[in-house]
């Protein structure tokens, strides 16, 4: 842990020092996790690779601020989130939904029951019901938003979507736990559980 911690520290120096090679190592080391992130809130590819360009642009211009108050990963995750609720609400009507199948049945939180028939009317039921429960995510307020998504799709430990939030774990578990609460509500009655 401690060769990492040691690692991050001197990429941030070489960053803050405007060496090009150490962003892009950065870049590398990074861009797929930010644009999963980004992704997971966008569920556009074409958007989320917009707004994860972005990122690397503002870490690019804003380095030189970066203090270590948090690793540079929470940072990364701060920002990617930041401003991919920024993009959410500039865009919200013209959300798009991608079939993320992972979010069935994750841990059945949310669905007491996936679907396991393999029949075309049954996957098309289980499409309607996955789409509608992202359309429920979208419409979370953001922080809770934020929350569900680095927990079950980013799966991403309470501390560390504490870490992202800038908040305390009880704060995490409480946005959580009304998301979970909310979805239950809305999605539950819309499903059929023969």
């Amino acid at each position: 842990m401690d060769s990492a911690v040691t690692a991050e520290a001197e990429l941030v120096v070489q960053l803050q020092q405007g060496s090009e090679a150490a962003f892009r190592t950065l870049v590398e080391q990074y861009q797929d996790r930010i644009y999963r992130v980004v992704f997971s809130l966008l569920r556009s590819p074409e958007e989320a690779e917009d707004v994860a360009q972005e990122v690397f642009v503002e870490v690019h211009q804003t380095i030189g601020r970066f203090r270590g108050e948090a690793s540079l990963s929470t940072w990364l995750y701060r920002l990617a989130t930041s401003r991919a609720l920024k993009n959410l609400r500039r865009a919200r009507a013209k959300k798009r939904f991608a079939y993320f199948t992972s979010l069935l049945g994750f841990g059945n939180e949310v669905l007491h029951e996936a679907p396991t028939h393999a029949h075309p009317l049954a996957l098309l039921e289980g499409q309607q019901q996955l789409g509608l429960l992202l359309e429920h995510i979208a419409r979370l307020p953001g922080q809770q938003q934020v929350a569900f998504t680095l927990r079950h799709e980013q799966e991403l430990s309470y501390e560390q979507i504490a870490a992202v939030l800038n908040t305390t774990v009880p704060a995490v578990e409480s946005l959580l736990f009304r998301a979970r609460k909310t979805l239950r509500e809305r999605v539950q009655p819309n499903f059929r559980h023969d």
